[in-house]
């Protein structure tokens, strides 16, 4: 039972930093996914004076990625109704062109307001609607969402591998006897840390399994019913193959620099 214990007091800080890295990938992924469709639902609109070719415009601004000229009849069309052919076209001949552009990444507003101020240097532009306000809120809340996991991310990350550190002085202690057997013999420091290296390893590799197992349940099982567009919308970001490897080599890095530290420490008190 104390053996047990022990296991779960290593496993469980391990499995939270595998969670906090997992969540890190899937919110990753599902954010550059959210960016693009923010992305190309997202236009500026520019009225000028006289017609502008999409070259002028991307030599104004290598962001701007596509530029759509806005028929000018279907604008009459759909604002002045039931007026003779000759008015059509004296109205027609009044209107300046309008262009909606659309951007080659989702940007901050100061990239906006320097885009909006490029193209308003061009001398045929009168006017530049870049919807700000909205684009605005829409970013702010975007990148508040993705600093407040960052944060939290690293906060678990720190306590749960000061944790780990913790559980391993106390394997450290269990095998002390043993470790400094193996030291009279002159054994090298690689060869005396290979019991606390085997238990750990084993650890990592069951932790990997189960966070795996865990995501892999929310990929397939529970995300298809949870009825939250943006996750049923992203299935396939929320777990992938890749993502096995990059647990299995994080936990041997976190066990790696957990064995040393309490190794080397604890040889450094002994010299001094």
């Amino acid at each position: 039972m104390k053996s047990i214990k022990n296991h779960l007091m290593f496993i469980l800080p391990l499995m939270a930093i595998l969670l906090g890295i997992e969540f890190f990938l899937v919110f990753d992924r599902t954010t550059n996914s959210y960016e693009k469709s923010l992305k190309e639902g997202y236009s500026m609109l520019v009225i000028a004076n006289k017609p502008i070719e999409f070259a002028t415009f991307k030599s104004l601004n290598t962001h701007i990625k596509i530029s759509q000229t806005l028929k000018r009849d279907s604008i009459i069309k759909s604002v002045v109704k039931d007026i003779g052919e000759s008015s059509r076209e004296e109205i027609k001949d009044a209107l300046p062109y309008f262009y909606t552009l659309k951007l080659d990444s989702y940007l901050d507003t100061g990239e906006l307001d320097k885009i909006k101020k490029d193209i308003e240097y061009y001398k045929s532009v009168k006017r530049v609607e870049t919807f700000g306000e909205s684009y605005n809120d829409s970013y702010r809340l975007f990148s508040f969402i993705q600093f407040i996991l960052q944060i939290f991310i690293l906060f678990i990350g720190i306590v749960s591998l000061l944790l780990i550190i913790k559980q391993m002085e106390i394997w450290k202690y269990a095998h002390q006897e043993r470790m400094q057997i193996m030291e009279i013999f002159g054994a090298p420091l690689m060869l005396r840390s290979g019991v606390l290296f085997k238990i750990a390893l084993i650890d990592a590799i069951f932790s990997t399994i189960f966070v795996s197992s865990l995501f892999l349940y929310i990929k397939y099982d529970w995300a298809k019913n949870c009825g939250i567009n943006i996750i049923m919308q992203n299935r396939e970001e929320l777990f992938m193959i890749t993502d096995i490897a990059m647990l299995l080599a994080s936990s041997l890095i976190i066990v790696v620099v957990s064995v040393y530290s309490v190794v080397f420490t604890s040889y450094q008190g002994i010299d001094k």
